[in-house]
């Protein structure tokens, strides 16, 4: 409604310059339609939601054929994502995950989980890699995030994993009791995540035991310094 307010005032002030000049005039209704078409039209937010609804079927098309680009993700925190397991096993499974980022880039590749897959002694085909990796890639990037390996502990401590899947095999030969460690011996995967609802003071007990242990460490090594250096200044004398 602006906009032809807007179009008519114009319209009545060319058409009063025009008969000044003692020129001819347009047709009022070619140059309202002239205004209106160099305004916003009314369809425009109508075509906006067209082209975004375009946009997200174009989108889902390209996950479902494993052809869509990876998103920009918030920073992960694997401590709040997996309140289940935890600091040590998470520090366990991180330590493991840089083992075989061979290529340091904080991904694990096709040709990375090969390598893996041969040195704990169960190797896949080139099929099985990809499937095993299809099976968490959440960004559809084609390789394993951090946050996708730990998905995978955290699919077979759910019970979520087949047991002749190549990721089970990954799971049981990683030489960490994901049920104990995880889920502590919970029947039910949701039954432990309200377990995990009052982990908040065993998480801070966790902390301050590696706080504790940092501070041991730093002690005996100033005492190990101290006693060189008085071992030193015997010999010097």
């Amino acid at each position: 409604m602006a906009s032809q307010e807007l179009a008519l005032k114009l319209q009545r002030r060319l058409q009063w310059e025009e008969a000044e000049e003692g020129r001819p005039q347009p047709a009022p209704r070619a140059f309202a339609a002239l205004e209106l078409e160099s305004e916003s039209p009314a369809w425009a937010p109508t075509a906006c939601a067209d082209a975004e609804l375009s946009a997200q079927l174009t989108r889902r098309l390209d996950i479902n054929q494993g052809t869509a680009r990876p998103r920009r993700c918030k920073v992960f925190n694997p401590y709040t994502e997996f309140p289940e397991f935890s600091r040590r096993l998470i520090k366990d499974l991180e330590s493991k995950f840089k083992l075989y980022d061979a290529g340091r880039d904080g991904f694990i590749d096709l040709m990375e989980l090969k390598l893996m897959m041969e040195k704990l002694g169960a190797p896949q085909t080139h099929l099985g890699l990809k499937n095993m990796i299809k099976e968490v890639d959440e960004d559809f990037d084609g390789q394993l995030s951090f946050r996708e390996f730990l998905l995978i502990f955290h699919k077979a401590a759910a019970g979520e994993l087949g047991e002749d899947s190549g990721l089970m095999a990954l799971a049981k030969l990683s030489e960490i009791d994901v049920a104990q460690e995880g889920v502590k011996g919970a029947k039910d995967f949701f039954e432990a995540k309200v377990q995990a609802l009052s982990c908040a003071s065993k998480f801070e007990a966790e902390l301050k035991a590696e706080q504790d242990e940092r501070k041991q460490e730093e002690e005996k090594r100033r005492l190990r310094q101290a006693a060189f250096r008085e071992l030193k200044a015997a010999f010097s004398t």
